[in-house]
């Protein structure tokens, strides 16, 4: 039997996100998950903060479960994720390939993962949304070129 390590599924719509949809990143995912993770206790204040269910594509699902298929009961705590209810996908790589590729080309020196491509795209597409993430080149992208993108960042990141 598994152990229910997700907050609930309930919207606990709080200020702090303004009730803006929250796509998710890998490494609060892999934070989520993992106990031993340095910012494990600050992903789970913050999922209290999010409304649920969080956004997110399969290349973020396809980087977190490489993460966590090393470590013991990785792969099970992964599928236990995405039982849960927490994260929604709905985001089409193939319909979206062509603004997604400019990106990576456009941002090559950062490099840009495809994951990260994939969540600027959304957040391009839910103008009031914010990117939960562990990573701090999402402070340099930039929406349709030019606009920043709210992010939800651990402090020092």
């Amino acid at each position: 039997m598994a152990l229910l390590i997700f907050p609930p599924t309930q919207n606990t719509r709080k200020a702090s996100v303004n009730n803006r949809k929250v796509l998710v990143d890998t490494g609060p995912l892999v934070a989520l998950l993992v106990a031993e993770d340095r910012h494990h206790s600050w992903i789970r204040e913050r999922l209290q903060e999010c409304p649920s269910p969080l956004m997110t594509c399969e290349p973020v699902l396809t980087e977190a479960f490489f993460v966590l298929k090393r470590g013991r009961g990785g792969v099970a705590r992964f599928f236990d994720l995405l039982r849960s209810g927490l994260l929604s996908v709905e985001f089409d790589l193939m319909a979206e390939r062509s603004a997604i590729e400019s990106m990576v080309v456009k941002y090559h020196n950062v490099p840009m993962s495809l994951a990260d491509a994939c969540l600027v795209r959304m957040a391009e597409l839910m103008p009031a949304s914010a990117i939960l993430t562990l990573d701090g080149d999402f402070r340099l992208y930039r929406k349709h070129e030019k606009h920043s993108i709210s992010v939800i960042l651990p402090p020092g990141a």
